[in-house]
């Protein structure tokens, strides 16, 4: 991973046209050739960037010659190859009073960064006027995201606390084929209805639309109707709430952290 701290400015041109006005910001440069530029402030989101499969170029501007550019070597920090039209974006040397004024106020550029997007035209063109750190660091090999609390967590709590969903409610099976998706979980109630149980960490209308098609389709199974449906999640919008009941589906609010606590020791295996 590279990390350049510099006063910059950035011009992105292809599918769109984006800029980015100087100022001073970070520039990361991952090893699969990614580069992402942040301010201090605001979205955790880059400001600009250009996803990998992508080709990264380094120009001195004070020894660009017009020959083709050569690569950055890895993720070195140090730039000593040559590129071509560092000046074509550079607003220098018009002629007119009024454009030099206006170029006099952005410094010159010490270094350029070009990256080059391998399938589409796209070009991210990164403009560093004053450099303060330039830093290769080697973060090894990332074990990934561990995440607590996905559908995949609350299906299976569910599953082994289906009354949660009602009394005497019995679990036929999570992931109940159908030919547009499985349900996450199908269980039968006390009467021996069907329930088709849409989970969700957020309910919104999205997951009520995915339960009406699923419910659509099991009710036309003679074997199976009739199958009411069940809005499971641990947050829902009052508007999925309000859509829901009126096409006849309940909504149960998981509380995560009660439902690990409720886990019987004593089913635990090892």
């Amino acid at each position: 991973m590279r990390i350049i701290v510099a006063d910059c400015s950035a011009e992105y041109s292809g599918r769109l046209q984006a800029s980015l006005p100087p100022a001073k910001r970070v520039i990361l440069v991952k090893a699969d050739s990614s580069v992402l530029i942040f301010s201090e402030l605001g979205s955790y989101k880059p400001l600009n960037w250009m996803a990998a499969p992508c080709t990264i170029r380094e120009v001195d501007p004070s020894a660009d010659d017009g020959e083709s550019p050569s690569p950055m070597a890895g993720l070195s920090g140090s730039a000593d190859g040559s590129d071509s039209g560092s000046d074509e974006v550079a607003g220098a040397g018009t002629g007119d009073a009024s454009a030099s004024d206006a170029s006099a106020s952005e410094e010159r550029p010490c270094r350029i960064i070009r990256v080059k997007a391998d399938k589409t035209p796209d070009l991210l063109e990164i403009r560093l006027a004053h450099v303060y750190s330039d830093e290769s660091h080697d973060l090894g090999r990332d074990p990934g995201l561990v995440k607590d609390g996905v559908e995949d967590h609350l299906q299976r709590l569910l599953s082994e606390q289906i009354e949660r969903v009602g009394p005497g409610s019995r679990l036929v099976r999570r992931e109940f084929p159908t030919a547009i998706g499985p349900v996450d979980i199908m269980a039968v109630d006390s009467e021996g209805t069907h329930v088709a149980v849409e989970i969700k960490r957020h309910g919104g209308i999205d997951g009520v639309e995915q339960l009406t098609r699923y419910c659509a389709l099991l009710n036309r199974d003679p074997l199976l109707a009739p199958v009411r449906g069940v809005l499971a999640a641990q947050s829902i919008t009052p508007q999925a709430r309000v859509l829901a009941e009126s096409r006849g589906f309940s909504c149960l609010l998981l509380d995560y952290e009660d439902m690990k606590n409720a886990q019987d020791p004593d089913l635990t295996l090892f």
